[in-house]
């Protein structure tokens, strides 16, 4: 796969994963966080299991598990928590700094050493998302700040993680997905059922927002990241991720006669060429394979495109 085209594919996910917010409060019943994760991740899950008719075998049983709890099972009930609880869109600012935790951890999991350049580049696509996002000054809640630092932790660890092992010998990211959702949304049920009770009555209206969301917002979207996750550099990929907030805040805009300041505008410029330049070339050589670990090596000419650049998420 051509790297450009690596690229606007991955790129589908963060797009389409802002207009969350516009299909939560349009769509679906309020106040129903963990159901709408679990009916994200659940149905989206088994649906490529049917698709790809492969399961995980030895290893991969417990990789999927934990891939699945950091991508999806942590990271949903998490976000959802944070978005609730902070004032002002803060949850997608600390969101917004995923590209310096995967640099972060990409040193420490994949050898993999962040440039100034890669530095610099996340930090200001983090300040252009903070001037979109970020409206008057409210009191912080430690619990919903805890959440929104937990769930770009786990995501983050989750895609170095799905970088670092790679997949099995003859698995495509079909199935890698399929594993990972479907883990996650068995995670999220008991959750969802001892915290928020039995499922609401749904209307066509709620059953239209959650199809949306199942299909085109996760079965589509995570199988375009983590197929991406193999021919990108982790921070790379992660660095789409502003993409996010700044559709939503255009769909708010468009769609939900949201207002936008010049500020803002100024932030949206920021953060979205902050994300053009990390997809740009830089004349670092590509990640050296012999620093992965040896599951990974054996499987990197199924699952991974060394040739095309940087390895990562």
């Amino acid at each position: 796969m051509k790297r450009a085209t690596a690229i606007l594919l991955t790129a589908y996910a963060p797009l389409t994963w802002g207009s969350t917010y516009a299909v939560t409060t349009e769509f679906l019943p309020a106040d129903r966080p963990l159901f709408t994760g679990l009916m994200r991740a659940l149905p989206a899950g088994l649906l490529l299991l049917l698709l790809a008719r492969r399961l995980p075998r030895g290893e991969w049983w417990w990789k999927s598990l934990v891939l699945g709890a950091l991508n999806i099972g942590a990271f949903f009930p998490l976000l959802f928590l944070s978005a609730y609880r902070l004032p002002g869109g803060m949850a997608a600012v600390v969101g917004s700094v995923g590209p310096l935790f995967v640099a972060g951890l990409s040193a420490l999991l994949l050898a993999d050493r962040p440039s100034p350049r890669t530095l610099l580049t996340g930090a200001a696509a983090a300040l252009g998302v903070s001037l979109v996002v970020l409206k008057g000054a409210g009191a912080l809640d430690a619990v919903g700040l805890l959440a929104a630092v937990g769930s770009t932790a786990s995501m983050s660890t989750g895609t170095v993680l799905t970088k670092r092992w790679g997949r099995p010998d003859g698995v495509g990211p079909l199935a890698l997905t399929g594993w990972q959702l479907t883990a996650g949304g068995l995670l999220i049920a008991p959750v969802a059922l001892l915290v928020e009770g039995a499922p609401p009555a749904l209307d066509g209206r709620n059953v239209a927002g959650y199809v949306y969301l199942a299909l085109a917002g996760t079965a589509l979207a995570y199988w375009l990241w983590f197929r991406g996750i193999g021919s990108l550099s982790a921070t790379q990929a992660s660095l789409l991720g502003p993409l996010s907030p700044l559709t939503a805040a255009v769909i708010g805009w468009a769609a939900l006669g949201q207002s936008l300041t010049a500020v803002q505008v100024g932030g949206m410029a920021l953060a979205f060429g902050a994300t053009v330049f990390g997809q740009l070339r830089t004349a670092r050589p590509a990640t050296d394979p012999r620093t992965f670990s040896s599951a990974s090596k054996t499987e990197r000419k199924d699952s991974m495109d060394l040739e095309g650049g940087p390895v990562r998420r």
